[in-house]
């Protein structure tokens, strides 16, 4: 499976301060990497360390200390989802407030520079003091973020974009100065100094206000959890109290209008749900006692009173928070590809503009060398490399929250470009999975009575949901009567049950099970017709057997899921072959295939074996994907190519996934798989128009082409190019009606 990474031990999340490109990104993942039994990502956007390690070889203050031994800032902060309140506890609007102080200094002095530098008509004698003294506190202090970055890379004896600025910015300076005092007055660069690192910092502000929109989703998402709840005690007496004071089986209440305060299940009262803020489902949810409901949904009806299964950092919603953090800090391919490049890019520069310099000075054009040189320098920072990826992981994961749509990590995209065919699991996927008793058939002399109070006595042990359809409808005949106990009873997963009830030997399954277990437990005509009209109409027939012969059938229905066929319509335009697979019967199975619209049905399949069925798949050359919501589909999910877990399947299904659909909306597949592939999309266009800019920009400045100031303009605008294409995803619509 094409998935994330999975090791063993213990995950730690490390926001890093100081990192200013991918350089620094790639160098602080290289110095982690390192130390044994750690493997850590580094994202330059979200600026986190996401890190795996060995607790019994590592501690976390060895990796701290290995970041600040990098140069860079990092400390161990509370979890960024701060349970007790559901807010972020990392705040990057600092550097934003740092950067536009900067920014108003060096533009304040700039203009003024560039005024003098590019108007003869403004000039007066000894202009060129003025212009020391305006570019001076642009160069040491707006430009400090950039000479401190490049000491500490130097001190380390390594390069980044920083070294280029400072180095670029400073030799400009330092020839202008020279000039000045012993050389032609006229040939100052001054203005180049203040306009070059007041584009940079006006870039940099940009780039941290654009991160910073670019996350919004997810902080977005971690502040809908409620701030306090009212809870009651064991008189019933009601108490308000933060939510971080919130105990597992406390009863809270969720009036009307309100969020419901944590994860749990009703224990009074009827009400609609609005979980749109969180699974993109614009149609509120009717609950009643016994329903779970989940923290952060808005009780749209009458009051609540929720007994609390979980709270704090257990809760859907910290999940959430935590599997897209974790999807946002993971590399895609493509990205570690432009950090290599990026890692060994800035050397590569420095050579080109002493080579540049070299060029020019022998050709006795020192002063267009230098400028040359200089906007080398400057043109080349690789910022729009490492920014192509993370902006947009961060973008799609982020819209893909807000939908319901949870993409477990940046490997995944590259899955859903490459994956041809989909399975969709039928019970409780395709179909509600909530089976109900049709009708009884019973062989001559059975009261029907006793054979459904049998059968269902026997079934209460199943899990399957064929099972607890019988079960039910048994409970519902016996009324408050007890029931009866089951002796040997015994799951036979994928055909049937069989136990004691009363004294009598039961079998209970697939007219399979009943003719293993004994030849002669073959089904009376009469039974046999009601067994093929039921299978023919895509019904389930459940054949059960005792006292030595093959005594009555249960016909049980499942009901097409809303909008399943809609969702295969939309898969199939995104150019996706469908499968159905299940457990059932041919039969049946194509009966459901035909009203949905898939293309081909795989049935009767024992649950252990589904895993093979994808297997199958994939050895005849099929790149495929896999959508269940059971236990038994986890080895299914697992082997797929890309396992998709409807939200309202079990916590084995969900791990066992790469793509979560938290809104259990079958039609929230197609979603998944186009918003995907729309951000590897917007990956791939960011990094060739990065590659390309840096190509094409290179060889004009080395030519004399370039005058420093439009090279540094130019290279804002190719950070601000692919942030803003990142920054379109935010407006993804899904084909879900309402969403």
């Amino acid at each position: 499976m094409t998935t994330v990474a999975r090791h063993a031990g213990a995950r730690l999340e490390l926001p890093i301060s100081g990192m200013t490109c991918a350089s620094c990104a790639a160098r602080i993942e290289r110095r982690l990497n390192r130390i044994d039994g750690v493997q850590a990502s580094v994202n330059y956007t979200t600026e986190r360390a996401s890190v795996t390690y060995a607790p019994d070889a590592v501690t976390p203050e060895k990796l701290v200390d290995a970041i600040q031994r990098a140069g860079y800032a990092a400390s161990l902060p509370p979890a960024e989802l701060d349970a007790t309140s559901g807010r972020m506890a990392f705040d990057p609007a600092d550097s934003v407030r740092d950067l536009r102080g900067r920014l108003i200094l060096a533009a304040a002095a700039s203009a003024p520079l560039v005024a003098l530098g590019m108007v003869d008509a403004l000039r007066f004698d000894g202009w060129q003091w003025l212009a020391l003294v305006l570019a001076t506190p642009v160069l040491l202090w707006a430009g400090l973020p950039f000479h401190r970055a490049a000491w500490l890379n130097l001190r380390q004896a390594t390069t980044t974009m920083d070294t280029l600025i400072s180095l670029g910015a400073t030799a400009a300076w330092s020839w202008s100065v020279f000039a000045l005092l012993l050389g032609d007055r006229e040939d100052v660069y001054f203005e180049v100094v203040g306009v070059v690192i007041t584009f940079l910092l006006a870039g940099r502000w940009f780039e941290a206000r654009a991160k910073r929109s670019a996350g919004a989703a997810l902080r977005a998402l971690m502040e809908l959890g409620a701030k306090d709840v009212s809870i009651l005690d064991a008189d019933g007496v009601e108490h308000r109290i933060p939510i971080g004071e919130l105990k597992v089986d406390h009863r809270f209440i969720a009036r009307p209008g309100e969020k419901v305060a944590a994860d749990g299940i009703v224990y009074k009262g009827t009400s609609a749900i609005d979980r749109s803020l969180l699974t993109g489902e614009s149609v509120p949810v009717d609950v009643a006692p016994g329903d779970a409901v989940t923290g952060a949904t808005v009780n749209a009806g009458g009051l609540l009173i929720v007994r609390a299964t979980r709270v704090g950092a257990d809760t859907a919603l910290a999940q959430i928070g935590r599997l897209v953090s974790e999807a946002q800090s993971g590399k895609a391919p493509v990205q570690r590809l432009a950090d290599r490049v990026a890692s060994v890019f800035v050397p590569v520069v420095l050579v080109i503009a002493a080579a540049t310099l070299a060029y020019w000075t022998a050709a006795g054009e020192t002063d267009v060398g230098f400028a040359a040189a200089i906007a080398v320098l400057i043109i080349a920072c690789p910022c729009a490399l490492g920014l192509a990826t993370p902006t947009a992981l961060l973008v799609g994961t982020g819209r893909g929250a807000q939908l319901g749509l949870l993409i477990k990590g940046p490997e995944i995209l590259e899955s859903t470009r490459r994956v041809d065919t989909v399975v969709i699991d039928k019970t409780g996927t395709a179909t509600e999975g909530r089976m109900r008793l049709d009708s009884i058939s019973v062989a001559d002399g059975v009261d029907e009575a006793q054979a459904l109070w049998l059968v269902g006595t026997l079934e209460n042990g199943s899990e399957h949901p064929i099972g607890r359809a019988i079960a039910s409808a048994a409970r519902v005949l016996a009324g408050s009567a007890e029931p009866a106990s089951v002796e040997n009873f015994a799951n036979r997963p994928g055909l049937g049950v069989q136990g004691t009830v009363a004294g009598r030997a039961i079998i209970a399954g697939r007219p399979a099970l009943l003719e293993g277990a004994d030849p002669s437990l073959t089904l009376p005509r009469e039974l046999e017709h009601a067994r093929v009209a039921a299978e023919a109409e895509g019904r389930t027939a459940i054949a059960a057997s005792w006292d030595g012969a093959a005594q009555a059938l249960f016909v049980v229905a499942d009901t097409i899921k809303p909008g399943a066929r809609e969702a295969v319509a939309h898969l199939r335009e995104l150019g996706l072959h469908t499968v159905l697979l299940t457990g059932d019967n041919e039969p049946a199975a194509r009966a459901v295939a035909q009203k949905i619209g898939v293309d081909d049905v795989i049935a009767e399949v024992l649950p252990s074996a589904k895993a093979e069925a994808i297997c199958r798949l994939q050895r005849a050359g099929h790149v495929v994907a896999m959508i269940g919501d059971g236990v038994n589909d986890a080895p299914a999910l697992a082997q797929a190519d890309l396992g998709m877990a409807i939200g309202s399947g079990t916590d084995v299904a969900l791990e066992a996934s790469d793509l979560t659909l938290v809104t259990g909306d079958l039609r929230a597949a197609a979603d998944a798989l186009a918003l995907s592939r729309r951000t590897l999309r917007t990956i791939k266009g960011n990094l060739f128009w990065a590659f390309a800019y840096n190509v094409a920009a290179l060889p004009l400045a080395a030519a004399g082409l370039l005058h420093p100031m439009i090279a540094g303009a130019a290279m804002v605008c190719s950070s601000l190019f692919v942030i803003g294409n990142s920054l379109r995803l935010r407006r993804f619509s899904p084909r879900r009606e309402g969403s």
